[in-house]
């Protein structure tokens, strides 16, 4: 058994820091010291690239900036890195959608990944235009990827449903190969959609019993549809060559805090309707109320899984602390749970990605978790992602 690794591109800014922004956060509220220009988010793709890291999620809302555009820009600096992107069924044509990812696929092959961000948050839904509730953008996902879906395989598409109606659709370039679907959702409707259209099923970082419900919960929706679905995980790291180290930095990130800070990044979390983000906020609930919040140990909320990034991030609020050897053994513990791919981060993305690839990344390689990049290909496809990865270290240059 071995598991895909994906690192993450702060598009918003990065920072020593912890920088907030994230699931249920509005435009400008994120922001980092460093500015993630061009040149900066190059220099972590290509290193995650160097480690043979399989893909780089790329964020999408108001909070940072578009991700298409971001990472058309960044295929341009890499050469084997995937990037697993937000289309947003609410804000696009299906067809336009389906086009970009041929397009994406045609001048990058086999370095798309797709992931499906239905819109947790009225409010933001409604900044870019979009009226419905939560319950029917689901169903409208639902109708969006039968579509686009249809329009991949090469069909001629004409669709009538509750929420979209294409006529005569169809592309100009199909992706060969098709690019995966990545899916999550923790409220009641996302269950279905993720188990009829997912490929990979993606959770934010909780502690095993919640993780394992999760697993089991869409394998039983998937089975239902005669599907297999694979399953990843988000999480943030912070790894050392001790324990202690590690420790201290999440300590170092907890004093860089105040309490007005986490009381107003809190107060705008709680007005998410987002069922994850509930589960993220419940996580440090009584230790802010509290204030021992302070102590980073008091966080630990399973071992070496800490909650301290939510106090002040939306979205993914949990990060695997401890020394390399720790934090392999805690990807192994998910691993064993049935998690195939791990969406890794850290403050700063860059330095956080070293520490990762030269300390945790031999751990896992010795383990037999992680060959290196060699498994990213799409079952069936060697064009996917990934192929001709070799060595962890070869150099990586821009493409001509």
């Amino acid at each position: 058994m071995t598991v895909k690794l994906h690192w993450f591109l702060p598009t918003y800014g990065d920072s020593r820091s912890i920088v907030g922004g994230g699931h249920g956060v509005p435009a400008g509220a994120a922001g980092g010291d460093r500015d993630a220009s061009i040149s900066y988010l190059a220099s972590i793709a290509r290193a995650a690239e160097d480690f043979g890291f399989t893909g780089a999620l790329t964020p999408a809302g108001p909070w940072c900036e578009d991700a298409w555009i971001t990472t058309a820009m960044l295929a341009r600096e890499t050469r084997r890195l995937a990037f697993l992107i937000a289309l947003q069924p609410g804000l696009i044509s299906p067809t336009l959608a389906a086009q970009m990812a041929g397009t994406f696929a045609k001048h990058a092959p086999g370095r798309l990944l797709v992931n499906i961000v239905t819109g947790g948050e009225t409010s933001t839904q409604r900044a870019y235009g979009d009226q419905l509730d939560k319950v029917a953008r689901y169903a409208r996902t639902d109708e969006f990827l039968d579509i686009v879906t249809a329009l991949w395989r090469g069909e001629t598409v004409t669709y009538a449903g509750e929420h979209l109606t294409v006529e005569n659709a169809a592309l100009p370039t199909v992706p060969l190969p098709a690019p995966p679907i990545y899916f999550g959702g923790s409220s009641q409707p996302a269950g279905p959609v993720a188990a009829r259209h997912s490929d990979v099923y993606l959770t934010w970082g909780e502690p095993h019993d919640a993780v394992a419900a999760k697993i089991a919960w869409i394998r039983e929706l998937a089975a239902a549809q005669g599907r297999d679905v694979r399953f990843g995980i988000r999480l943030h790291v912070i790894a050392r060559d001790t324990a202690e180290q590690a420790w201290a930095e999440a300590g170092r990130l907890l004093d860089a805090l105040d309490d007005d800070v986490v009381a107003k990044a809190q107060e705008g979390l709680a007005r998410s309707e987002s069922v994850g983000q509930a589960a993220m906020r419940e996580l440090h609930a009584a230790h802010r109320a509290d204030g021992s919040w302070r102590d980073p140990h008091t966080l630990e909320i399973a071992p070496n899984l800490w909650a301290g990034v939510g106090l002040v991030r939306g979205g993914a609020g949990t990060a695997l602390v401890g020394s390399h050897r720790e934090v392999a053994d805690a990807i192994r513990g998910y691993a064993n749970l049935g998690i195939d791919e791990f969406i890794l981060s850290g403050y700063p993305h860059l330095e956080e990605l070293y520490w990762f690839g030269e300390g945790v990344i031999p751990q896992l390689t010795r383990d037999g978790l992680f060959d290196g990049g060699l498994s990213a290909r799409h079952p069936g496809d060697p064009r996917f992602a990934g192929s001709g990865f070799g060595s962890p270290f070869l150099p990586a240059t821009p493409n001509n």
